[in-house]
This record gives C-alpha cells, sequence and structure tokens, in this order.
C-alpha cells in the first residue's frame, strides 16, 4: 500500500484519483448532501429547463436536413454554446445527474427519458417512459441500442436495490418481441428473479399498452470493497 493511500480519508469523498471502488462512499456522501439544508439542488433551478431544451435540440438534430446557410449558423451558436459549457465543467462526481431524482433519467441525457414511478427492495423498479424522436431507429421504431440502455439502467437500479450494494452488469439478453415505437408512453417492469451471493439475476419486460415489446435478463455483480 502506498503512503498516499494509506493516509487517505475513507469518509472523503471520491474523485478521479479515489473512488474507493465502487463509487463508495458515493451513495452516503450524495445522502449527505442531498439531505442537507439549504444546499439547493445540483445544477440549481434551470437546470430541468436546461436539459430539456437540450433534449429537444438533440431531437431537432436528429430530424434535421440543413441547407448550407442553416448548417453554418447553427455551428456559431454550437460554438458560442460550448465555450459557455466548457466555464462550467465539473468532474463526474459532481455532476447533477447523481442527485436530480427529480428529472427524467436523473437527467442525464446519454439515457432516453423514462421516469421511475415505483421501487422496492424486493418487487423491482416500475417505470414510464416516451422514447424521443432521437431514439429513432427507423420506421417509427426506437432503435434497438437505446432500448438496451433503459434496461441496463433500471436493471442495475434493481441490482444495487436487492443488494444494497454498487453494482456492474455481467450481461444483459434482450428479446425483442415486437416494435417499440418512439413518441408513445410506454411501460417499464423489473424484478429480482434471485440472489445468489455477489450475483444479483433480474428481468425486465417492456409494454406498449398490452403488447409486450421486448423483454430482458441480466446478471449483475455487487462489487467488492475496492473494485471498481
Amino acid at each position: 500500500m502506498s503512503d498516499q493511500s494509506a493516509q487517505m480519508d475513507p469518509t472523503a469523498p471520491p474523485s478521479a484519483e479515489h473512488h474507493e471502488g465502487g463509487f463508495r462512499p458515493m451513495m452516503e456522501m450524495l445522502a449527505e448532501e442531498e439531505a442537507a439544508a439549504g444546499k439547493g439542488l445540483r445544477g440549481g433551478v434551470h437546470y430541468p429547463e436546461f436539459i430539456a431544451q437540450t433534449r429537444l435540440a438533440m431531437d431537432r438534430v436528429k430530424a434535421a436536413s440543413p441547407t448550407d446557410e442553416q448548417a453554418l449558423a447553427a455551428i456559431e451558436k454550437l460554438k458560442e454554446l460550448n465555450d459557455i459549457l466548457a466555464d462550467a465543467e465539473v468532474d463526474e462526481w459532481s455532476v447533477p445527474s447523481w442527485l436530480r431524482h427529480d428529472l427524467p433519467a436523473r437527467g442525464n441525457i446519454t439515457l432516453p427519458p423514462y421516469q421511475v414511478t415505483g421501487f422496492s427492495n424486493t418487487d423491482g423498479v416500475r417505470a414510464d417512459l416516451t422514447f424521443p424522436r432521437y431514439t429513432l431507429g427507423g420506421n417509427g421504431a426506437a432503435h434497438g441500442g437505446q432500448i438496451a440502455l433503459v434496461f441496463d439502467d433500471l436493471l442495475g437500479m434493481t441490482a444495487a436495490l436487492s443488494t444494497g450494494q454498487v453494482t456492474r452488469t455481467a450481461y444483459i439478453t434482450i428479446n425483442y418481441r415486437s416494435v417499440t415505437p418512439i413518441l408513445k408512453p410506454l411501460k417499464v417492469a423489473t424484478s429480482i428473479d434471485r440472489i445468489e451471493g455477489r450475483k444479483a439475476f433480474v428481468r425486465a419486460t417492456m409494454h406498449d399498452g398490452e403488447t409486450l415489446c421486448c423483454e430482458a435478463d441480466g446478471l449483475f455483480i455487487a462489487l467488492r470493497p475496492g473494485q471498481a
């Protein structure tokens, strides 16, 4: 063990150099921050609209076939925007999406915007989801990779709830049963199949009304102390 490791405070917030393996003590640190009075929400009061406008821009870009003039005008605006956002950049431990449970998918724009409607450590997770335009694969259907993102995140949440620990994905198997539409309300439900030591076997379904669009099963591994 290095001198630096020996001197590290185990209660210190994680950083790029030291994250205590599996983001520990990330969850405890975040819970304390979330409960602290007067701190406000990370990202501020305008963060929800910031994320909403960003998602709308993603939809617009997906659907755009700009003229040269439109592309150049957009490029100039994007350069200005990137300069503004460069001044707001923080490390991964400080981004609002750790805490913004008030927003779809915690405001994480890499995820389709699901909204958790219920969860427990025994019954899994329930979520509402409408795939936006930018997730289009073709012919009105959501891209299969976007579906996988939703399953991975919600199954990981299910595994973490059931084990009480941070987990990593070992595998996910998805069966695409019917077309999964964009721009239409869908329901996602996860469940815990079984726990075997550090292994959490979990399942999920995605429905369009009574129609089963797709289903998944996965294995997530609870991390040991020091594992990343």
